[in-house]
């Protein structure tokens, strides 16, 4: 028989679970292979490419003038937050035919949020996205690619889907150079990847978008010499049921 004090241990360790649980599925590998949907594993002739943290005055346009000079569409999951610093940034990726998605409004880790800020935080940089764009995004991947029970609760009653990543370039570091950004990336570079770039420094080392932007063409001599295409994530996943976000129409 359990104590009383054994109880009232389990229930705080019971709730955190609860809450923490789908953290799980921040390990790379293991999402890939036991969640390929929210990892992002989509179509095997091609991968899609994404950008986080953005819009950013400086960063966007370089990016932005990378893609076009390669003719790739990529997916901008941006922060509320900086669509309202900086509208004419998030209205130049949707003029030049990129993906909109979100990223939250500012960038706190969910693990330590409550369920109704997460979602009250979700709903406003969703507003805030089509207030300033025009479009609804479809798809959300959360701060540092965290995700709780209270993320994935946010997402369905938002109607946007959760998707994370199976490879990542960490351009965000200090130390990040083109080369190095683009060997990250190679390592788990498989066909129907997802691959996550930023192109803001707002919550990394200032200046780092610079290796994002100068890695892109070598990124793009890596693919072809893989025969991979480059797409968003809303051609590159197969097609989901949608579920309407309460309230909504």
């Amino acid at each position: 028989m359990r104590t009383p004090t054994a109880l009232a241990l389990g229930l705080p360790t019971a709730l955190a679970l609860a809450h923490a649980g789908p953290t799980l599925t921040g390990w790379d590998r293991l999402r890939t292979v036991l969640w390929p949907r929210l990892a992002g594993v989509g179509r095997l002739d091609g991968v899609a490419l994404t950008f986080d943290d953005g819009p950013d005055p400086e960063g966007t346009p370089a990016v932005l003038a990378r893609l076009d000079a390669l003719g790739w569409t990529a997916t901008f999951f941006l922060l509320g937050s900086q669509v309202r610093r900086f509208p004419e940034q998030a209205e130049a990726l949707v003029a030049a035919g990129h993906e909109i998605a979100v990223h939250g409004d500012i960038h706190h880790s969910h693990l330590f949020r409550g369920p109704g800020d997460v979602a009250a935080d979700l709903r406003r940089a969703v507003a805030t996205i089509r207030d300033v764009t025009g479009v609804r995004p479809r798809f959300f991947r959360p701060p540092y690619g965290v995700v709780t029970t209270g993320t994935l609760r946010a997402a369905r009653r938002a109607g946007v889907q959760p998707v994370l990543w199976t490879s990542w370039g960490k351009d965000w570091q200090a130390a990040s150079t083109p080369e190095r950004v683009v060997r990250k990336l190679s390592r788990t570079l498989d066909p129907g990847a997802t691959l996550l770039l930023h192109d803001s420094d707002c919550t990394s080392t200032p200046g780092s978008w610079r290796a994002t932007a100068a890695c892109l063409p070598l990124l793009a001599d890596e693919l072809a010499r893989r025969g991979l295409a480059v797409r968003p994530l809303g051609a590159h996943l197969p097609p989901a049921r949608r579920q309407a976000p309460a309230g909504g129409r």
